[in-house]
């Protein structure tokens, strides 16, 4: 699948990349060009959202924007083209509505594009190239630019149809005939969430493409029967008022002026799906200690004006990071992760400490790598350029793989506490809870001391309930005396 094609009007049309790793599908968030604008090779422009980050897309050639498919907002299909550019040198976007007719010029390269899918570079930023060796045999009118985005549709399925199970199946996969039913993912869901074969389904979209009208035509005449078993003949004019209401159902008991309803998508989704899996996969263990952080406060003011400290990151996370890194030092065990294909557990001999940062697309959890060899220095710098990235949303898919365990800071909107759900794929995750002036004994008296809470959650699999609270208690111990930095390292 390519990420261009060319007419002969030297208009060339720029499809949504293949983002690889299974996802089919991004957001465009925001356009940073305009009919008319001048674009150069490697011009950022556009911003979208995968179900992983939001990454930017640059163009891969010079010329002037002829149209954007699609405004912001909208989600789109791997393949589909988003934006079309005139690389002939002439600055007018009217011939893009007749090019799109223009279809006996299109057989002359797209056979040559075909032919050498080598040299397709990967687009998405974060994301590399998803080879495919299963190829589909040209229909006729192959040459249009409709049957070039039926190629592209089926390459986009096929990998959501890996995910799913059912890739190589004969319900929602291969036709009688040997070719794959062109269906977009999510009709492939909802084909598959109503029973219905999509080998069996007349399509009636372009070039043959099935739709979710389709879908639900072809699941009619299998529900309609079951309440009129007596009058077959009256089953079929019935169909389409038994499953029209299906859709609009929940609109009956909303209002619009009391209720406000929200798309799930894109990072927040895919967030959503993940903690689901977490909670419902691992067996989580949460345990607390509370503990006097005088010292370390006190460490924190004097770090803020060492010279060495100068431009960093300088605050309490700092110095709970560095705690738990001693910890982990002190208890490798921990630092590890499930293989449940080969029922294997996976020692991790690298610490890539993930923070987990609130973003306004929901929360992402980049981590810091080989966080385990880095100075104090080094970690506050890191530390500083990862909340950073992470507020601008300029976080990359890459940021955010390969995590071993976890830090997240709720003590920054004053909660004392909780019990954090495990990122996917690690076995432990941090809570520091928020650091505040309370009663405490010292030295035998009564004392305003600063005090938090620490919550250590742990997949119970690979961490049982002695090495847990070694770990948590070794954190605490580093944070109540700041100098074990020194002994304990």
């Amino acid at each position: 699948m390519t990420t261009m094609t060319e007419n002969a009007s030297g208009l060339r049309e720029f499809k949504m990349p293949d983002v690889g790793e299974g996802l089919t599908e991004a957001e465009i968030l925001k356009w940073y060009v305009q009919p008319g604008d001048k674009v150069t090779d490697g011009q950022v422009v556009c911003e979208v959202e995968t179900a992983k980050a939001a990454v930017e897309l640059p163009i891969p050639y010079d010329g002037v924007v002829s149209e954007l498919r699609f405004p912001e907002g909208t989600t789109v299909d791997v393949g589909q083209v988003i934006i079309s550019v005139d690389v002939s040198g002439g600055a007018a976007p009217a011939p893009a509505a007749p090019a799109a007719a223009q279809a006996p010029a299109v057989p002359v390269e797209a056979p040559a594009e075909e032919a050498k899918p080598e040299g397709r570079k990967p687009v998405l930023v974060g994301y590399g190239v998803a080879e495919s060796s299963t190829k589909r045999r040209p229909r006729k009118g192959a040459e249009t630019p409709a049957a070039q985005q039926g190629e592209t549709l089926y390459a986009a399925t096929a990998i959501q149809g890996e995910l799913n199970g059912h890739a190589h199946g004969t319900a929602h996969g291969t036709a009688p005939g040997g070719q794959r039913p062109l269906a977009k993912p999510p009709v492939r869901k909802l084909a598959k969430d109503l029973g219905v074969d999509l080998t069996t389904v007349t399509p009636s979209g372009p070039d043959g493409i099935i739709t979710r009208e389709d879908v639900h035509a072809a699941a009619a005449p299998a529900q309609a029967p079951a309440p009129l078993a007596a009058s077959a003949p009256a089953a079929v004019p019935q169909a389409p008022v038994q499953v029209q209401p299906q859709a609009p159902a929940p609109a009956a008991s909303y209002d619009g002026a009391r209720e406000t309803r929200i798309p799930v998508k894109g990072v927040r989704k895919a967030i959503a799906t993940a903690m689901v899996g977490s909670a419902f996969t691992a067996p989580h263990v949460t345990e607390f200690v509370t503990l006097d952080v005088t010292r370390t406060m006190r460490l924190v003011e004097e770090l803020k004006q060492d010279k060495d400290m100068q431009g960093l990151r300088v605050n309490p996370l700092l110095l709970v990071a560095k705690a738990l890194l001693v910890a982990i030092k002190r208890n490798p065990d921990v630092n590890a992760s499930w293989d449940e294909a080969n029922q294997e557990i996976v020692r991790k001999h690298y610490v890539n400490l993930g923070i987990a940062a609130a973003t306004p697309r929901g929360l992402i959890v980049p981590n810091i790598k080989d966080a385990h060899s880095k100075t104090l220095p080094q970690l506050a710098e890191s530390l500083g350029e990862l909340v950073a990235t992470a507020r601008e949303g300029k976080t990359s898919p890459a940021a955010m793989q390969g995590g071993t365990v976890t830090i997240t800071n709720v003590g920054v909107f004053g909660v004392d506490t909780g019990t954090p759900i495990l990122n996917p794929g690690e076995s432990a995750i941090l809570a520091v809870g928020a650091i505040k002036p309370q009663p405490w004994v010292h030295k035998g008296k009564v004392k305003p001391r600063q005090v938090t809470t620490l919550a250590l959650s742990f997949d119970h699999r690979l961490v049982d309930g002695e090495l847990g609270s070694k770990v948590l208690a070794d954190t605490a111990a580093v944070l109540e005396q700041p100098k074990r930095l020194i002994t304990w390292a």
